[in-house]
């Protein structure tokens, strides 16, 4: 199945959990399980949460992660400082990058935003070195909105 093709299926599947108003944590799991189980080239992912000055650990599947993260640090600080998504071919090569998997090399960050303002961030890795691409992009920040008028 092609990159289009896998992304559809998952954006309805996702419309779905998201039809029904639930508690946020429990949106924010279910997508997480949902990404682990249908991007194959995906290593770990999971939702850092913004609480007004920093991003804490969220909901997420793969291996233990990395807890608090301040704006001016690694590939979720500054997407979630740009409030813009980042693809990071090769992680190695990007400066303050925080290693909490030393096997990841590659990276996507994208901002959930809601009215202009950050809720948390969306972070996928993966072990292959250019895993994202602007397909990845484009689906990843329609589930981001979906989600984003999902939350209460």
């Amino acid at each position: 199945m092609d990159k289009h093709a896998l992304y559809k299926t998952l954006i309805l599947q996702a419309e779905g959990l998201l039809e029904e108003k639930q508690e946020a944590v429990s949106i924010y799991a279910n997508l997480s399980a949902l990404l682990k189980s249908t991007l194959p080239y995906v290593s770990w992912v999971g939702f850092y949460l913004f609480n007004g000055s920093a991003l804490y650990l969220g909901p997420f599947q793969g291996q233990v992660a990395c807890v608090d993260i301040t704006l001016d640090r690694g590939v979720c600080g500054k997407s979630a400082r740009d409030k813009k998504t980042v693809i990071v071919p090769n992680v190695h090569e990007f400066p303050g990058h925080i290693a909490c998997d030393a096997g990841s090399n590659s990276e996507i960050v994208v901002p959930v935003l809601k009215d202009g303002n950050l809720l948390s961030v969306l972070d996928l890795d993966s072990y292959q070195y250019s895993s994202f691409d602007k397909i990845d992009q484009h689906y990843l920040e329609i589930l981001c909105q979906k989600l984003a008028f999902s939350l209460k």
